[in-house]
C-alpha cells in the first residue's frame, strides 16, 4: 500500500485520549473533529528534566531521505520501550503537496494521521498566517492611498504579499492599476506563505502578547528620508495579532502507534529559519519525557538554524542530534543518475558518504551528541549497507543503525531509540557557533566555514550597502538566516557531495526585527517557488463519497 491508503486504513484513538497520554483533561483542549485539537495556551509544566532529540538529514536529493519518517518512527520506538514521548512537527505548506516535494507527515508505517487534513487545511493556520500577512499589506497600500501620512516611498516598500501554494508568476508584479480609486500603482511580490516573517513570528513567540511585540517591529519598508518604518508606526499590530489569535495554539494529532504529534508552524528551512513552533517545542517537553523534533532539510539549513535561532529563544539546546543518511542520497552525491540508484555501487556511495561526513562534523561543532540512522530503502544492499556503516563507524566514529521505519514503524527504530536514549543521558556543553554580539559577517563566516564547509562570504554592492544601514540602526549583530539551496552546501545546487574552498555570494539581506534576525539572501535561492512540469495535484482526485487518492 501507498502512504495514502496506509493511513486510510488506520484506526485512529479518540483524539481526546490522546491528550491524556500527555496530561491534559478534556477542558485543556479545542477539539476540531474526532481526531485533532488545538492546545489551549498556556501550558504548565517542567521542562528541565525532558530530553530534546532533534533530527536532522544530509542535503536532500530527488532520491528522498525521509527525514520525517525517521522522526516519527523514532518517536513510536521510544514509546514502544515505555518512555512518555511526544513528537513535535512542522505544519506541512500546500504549495510543495501540490507541487513536487509531498508532504511532511512521514510515511509508510511512520506516519502522523490524518496525513490528507494534515497536508491540506489542517486547523487553518497557514490560512490565517496568509490572510493577516496580506490584511497588512492592505493597510500599507490604504495608508499610501489615504494620504501617507508616514511619508512611506512606495519604492521602498519591502513587506510582499503571500499566498501559500507555487506560483512563479506572482514572483514580480505591479498593483495599483485602474485609476485614482485603485490605489496607487507600485511595483509589488509574491512570496510563499511560510516564507512571511509572520510564520517565523508566529514560531519563535513565548506567547499572544511576544506575538503582538514582534508584529509591532517589523520594519514594512522605509520612508522618503530613508528611514525604516514599522507596524508600530502604522498602529494596527492588535488587528493582526487578532487574526492569529488561533494559530498561535499548537496542534496535536498522533501517529499511527498512537503517540502525540504536537504539529504547529511551518516555515521552509531554505528560505526561513525551518523550525516547528517555539510553543509547540515548549509544549511537549513539559508534557513528555522525551520530544522528537526536526530541522528542515539538511543540517546546514534547519539543524544549523535550529541550534543558533531556536535554541536560545526556546532556552534549551538539543540533548542529541540524529542525522538522517540514505544509501540512495549519498550516491546521488557521488555522481549516480536518479534513473540508476536501484543498481548497487560502492564506489559512488563511498564518494558521496563525504555529504554525511561533513554534515556529521558540522553537528558535532556544537558539543551534542551526534547519532547517524541510516533510513534503509528495498533497493538497498546489504553490501551498501555494511560500508555504509562501516564507514560511520570508522571513519566518523559515531553511532549508526540499520533503520527501516518506513516498513516496520517503531519497530524499525528500536535500536536507534537505544542509542538515543544513552546519548541523551550524557552530561554536554553546549558550544554556541558565533556569540550574540558578533556582527553579521562574522556570523555569516562562521556559518560557511564551520557548517558549509566553504572559505568566505562575498557581497554584492546592495547587501555592502544595506550592512552599513543596519549598522545605523543597531540591527548588524542580530543573528542570521541564510537563505540557501537546499541541494548543496554551496550556494550552487548543483555542487553535490562536499565541495571545499567555495565562497557564499550573498545578494541582499531583509530586515526581519519582529523575528529576531536577518536573511541573507544567497545565490538565486527564491522566496516564490514554482510548479515543476507534472505537479502532484495532477495526480490527486477525490471520489463521490468523498475519499482522497493520489496524496501521495
Amino acid at each position: 500500500m501507498n502512504d495514502i491508503e496506509i493511513s486510510q486504513a488506520a484506526t485512529t484513538a479518540p483524539i481526546t485520549e490522546i491528550a491524556q497520554t500527555l496530561g491534559l483533561t478534556p477542558d485543556q483542549i479545542e477539539p476540531y473533529g474526532n481526531n485533532k485539537a488545538k492546545i489551549k495556551l498556556p501550558v504548565t509544566g517542567d521542562t528541565k528534566n525532558s530530553k530534546l532529540i532533534l533530527v536532522t538529514s544530509i542535503n536532500p536529493t530527488p532520491a528522498g531521505e525521509g527525514k520525517s519518517t525517521v522522526t516519527v518512527g523514532l518517536g513510536d520506538a521510544l514509546k514502544r520501550q515505555g518512555k512518555k514521548v511526544a513528537i513535535a512537527l512542522r505544519e506541512p505548506s500546500l504549495g510543495p503537496v501540490m507541487g513536487m516535494k509531498g508532504g511532511a507527515t512521514g510515511g509508510g508505517y511512520a506516519q502522523v494521521i490524518p496525513m490528507e487534513d494534515i497536508n491540506l487545511h489542517f486547523t487553518g493556520d497557514m490560512h490565517a498566517l496568509t490572510e493577516a500577512h496580506d490584511t497588512l499589506s492592505a493597510l500599507i497600500d490604504n495608508h499610501i492611498q489615504q494620504g501617507n501620512a508616514l511619508n512611506i516611498d512606495p519604492r521602498q516598500i519591502i513587506w510582499k504579499r503571500v499566498l501559500d501554494i507555487n506560483d512563479r508568476a506572482l514572483r514580480q508584479t505591479v498593483i495599483g492599476l485602474g485609476g485614482r480609486t485603485s490605489g496607487v500603482p507600485r511595483q509589488d511580490g509574491f512570496d510563499i506563505t511560510v516564507a512571511s516573517e509572520l510564520m517565523a513570528i508566529l514560531c519563535l513567540s513565548k506567547d499572544l502578547a511576544d506575538l503582538k511585540a514582534r508584529i509591532n517591529r517589523i520594519v514594512i519598508g522605509y520612508n522618503y528620508d530613508k528611514e525604516p518604518v514599522t507596524v508600530a508606526d502604522l498602529k494596527v499590530a492588535g488587528a493582526i495579532t487578532l487574526l492569529l489569535k488561533d494559530a498561535i495554539k499548537p496542534n496535536l494529532v498522533q501517529t499511527l502507534e498512537h503517540t502525540p504529534a504536537i504539529i504547529h508552524g511551518g516555515p521552509f528551512a531554505n528560505i526561513a529559519h525551518g523550525c516547528n513552533s517555539v510553543l509547540a517545542t515548549q509544549t511537549a517537553l513539559k508534557l513528555a519525557d522525551y520530544v522528537v523534533t526536526e530541522g528542515g532539510f539538511g543540517a546546514d539549513l534547519g539543524g544549523e538554524k535550529f541550534m543558533d535561532i531556536k535554541t536560545p529563544v526556546l532556552g534549551k539546546t538539543p540533548d542529541a542530534v540524529v542525522v538522517v543518511a540514505t544509501v540512495r542520497a549519498l550516491k546521488y552525491n557521488g555522481g549516480v543518475a536518479k534513473t540508476d540508484l536501484e543498481a548497487e555501487n560502492l564506489d559512488a556511495l563511498a564518494k558521496g558518504s563525504a555529504n554525511l561526513s561533513r554534515h556529521v562534523q558540522s553537528m558535532q561543532h556544537y558539543g551534542v551528541p551526534v547519532i547517524v540512522a541510516v533510513n534503509r530503502f528495498t533497493s538497498d544492499t546489504d553490501a551498501e549497507i555494511k560500508q555504509l556503516l562501516d564507514f560511520i563507524h570508522d571513519t566518523l566514529h559515531v553511532p549508526a543503525y540499520d533503520t527501516t521505519v518506513w516498513a516496520n514503524g517503531g519497530g524499525g527504530a528500536l535500536s536507534l531509540a537505544d542509542a538515543v536514549v544513552s546519548a541523551t543521558a550524557k552530561s554536554q556543553a553546549f558550544n554556541p557557533l558565533y556569540q550574540p554580539e558578533d556582527d553579521l559577517m562574522t556570523k555569516m563566516t562562521a556559518i560557511v566555514q564551520n557548517i558549509y564547509g566553504g572559505k568566505d562570504v562575498e557581497l554584492e554592492p546592495k547587501a555592502k550597502r544595506q550592512l552599513k544601514t543596519f549598522a545605523k540602526y543597531g540591527w548588524d549583530k542580530l543573528p542570521v538566516c541564510m537563505a540557501k539551496t537546499q541541494y548543496s552546501l554551496s550556494d550552487n545546487a548543483k555542487l553535490l557531495g562536499a565541495p571545499t574552498d567555495f565562497t557564499i555570494h550573498v545578494r541582499e539581506f531583509v530586515p526581519k526585527l519582529g523575528a529576531g534576525f536577518i536573511v541573507a539572501m544567497t545565490g538565486n535561492v527564491l522566496t516564490m517557488p514554482g510548479l515543476p512540469k507534472h505537479p502532484a495535484a495532477l495526480d490527486m482526485d477525490i471520489t463521490a463519497d468523498g475519499k482522497i487518492t493520489g496524496l501521495f
